[in-house]
């Protein structure tokens, strides 16, 4: 597969998955050489490191990773140097978190949906309104000011993806991020340029987008989670997201890995494998190519999907399970598609 000037080896890829495991600076860890460096050896073209944030305020918990700093650029330069030697493409997925930050790690005793406070390590989250996102704390409104530095660290951030080594740039746009916050009227409430109506919603994602192109060289490829409908009444929809692809294709973006839902706690969550497919014909046709992940468990199902509804699938659940798993769906002789060094095991 062809992404403007890079040949991937196929199209299954693994799909960004916080390991919360980052050191005191925000940096990866051996945990991450580890865990990543199995599965660029298990098979996929792809291994796109978990949401990794702008800025300490941008971060989820203190165990993210992040992008703004000299000595995390060396450490993620290791890693995608680790990703490359075994394999496969290294890819990285910037985050700005918004609302949804300031929290627990999932194995602790606060978890997820729990705030963790100034107090106790954590910040005050900002967002585009006044909006908390289900018992986390109340974010404060952004201003203009806040929103231009915003988009000041996702271009810095790029920069740094690319001097780290990663050869591709994607950004974790949904699941009711600060991307999906501000394109979404359930979490947007501003009256100002970057709310409103659709034009208005559409600013501060188009801008990030900008923001991380100017960051970004111009043969290396952009990817985008994107929010595709809030499967709310009143959320966003169909229509609101081809505007929205639209506008990102005119900015430089090659694929969008499709998304719907999660903005709010009780929105309904796609349940069954390949259920965000269903939207990527409309997609597909205003010039950008698609992905989308969930439920895949069963190589049968990458069949389904590629190339007829989608280009390509993040497998996500199923790869912590095993970082063999794409490896074992190609199926046939180990021998012709497992590593050398593993033969003797066949």
């Amino acid at each position: 597969m062809r992404l403007r000037d890079l040949t991937l080896a196929n199209r299954v890829w693994l799909s960004p998955m916080c390991q919360y495991s980052a050191d005191e600076h925000g940096a990866p860890t051996d945990w991450h050489l580890a865990h990543y460096g199995a599965r660029a050896a298990g098979g996929v073209g792809m291994v796109m490191v978990e949401c990794t944030a702008v800025a300490p305020d941008m971060r989820t918990t203190v165990g993210d990773l992040g992008l703004w700093s000299e000595r995390q650029v060396e450490a993620h330069r290791r890693l995608a140097d680790v990703i490359r030697s075994v394999g496969s493409v290294p890819a990285v997925q910037l985050g700005i978190a918004g609302r949804k930050s300031s929290h627990g790690v999932p194995w602790d005793n606060t978890g997820t949906r729990h705030p963790v406070s100034p107090a106790d390590g954590g910040w005050q989250p900002i967002a585009p309104s006044p909006l908390p996102f289900s018992g986390l704390a109340k974010p404060r409104t952004m201003t203009a000011e806040d929103i231009d530095r915003v988009l000041g660290d996702v271009e810095r951030s790029a920069r740094n993806a690319h001097r780290a080594g990663y050869e591709i740039l994607g950004l974790q746009g949904a699941n009711g991020y600060l991307f999906h916050q501000f394109f979404s009227p359930l979490a947007n409430e501003r009256t100002d340029a970057w709310g409103g109506d659709l034009e208005g919603r559409l600013r501060f994602p188009l801008a990030v987008v900008a923001a991380m192109r100017a960051g970004w060289p111009e043969n290396k490829p952009l990817v985008i989670r994107t929010p595709v409908t809030d499967l709310l009444d009143a959320g966003a929809t169909v229509d609101d997201a081809e505007e929205l692809v639209a506008g990102m294709a005119e900015r430089g973006v090659d694929l969008v890995d499709i998304n719907s839902g999660a903005l709010v706690p009780e929105a309904p969550r796609p349940s069954q494998p390949l259920e965000n497919t269903r939207f990527a014909a409309r997609l597909r046709r205003l010039g950008v190519l698609t992905a989308t992940s969930g439920s895949v468990t069963d190589a049968r199902q990458l069949h389904e999907a590629i190339p007829d509804s989608v280009d390509a699938l993040f497998i996500g659940r199923a790869m912590l399970r095993d970082p063999y798993w794409a490896l074992r769906a190609r199926g046939g002789r180990p021998t012709d598609t497992w590593p050398k060094q593993y033969h003797r095991a066949f």
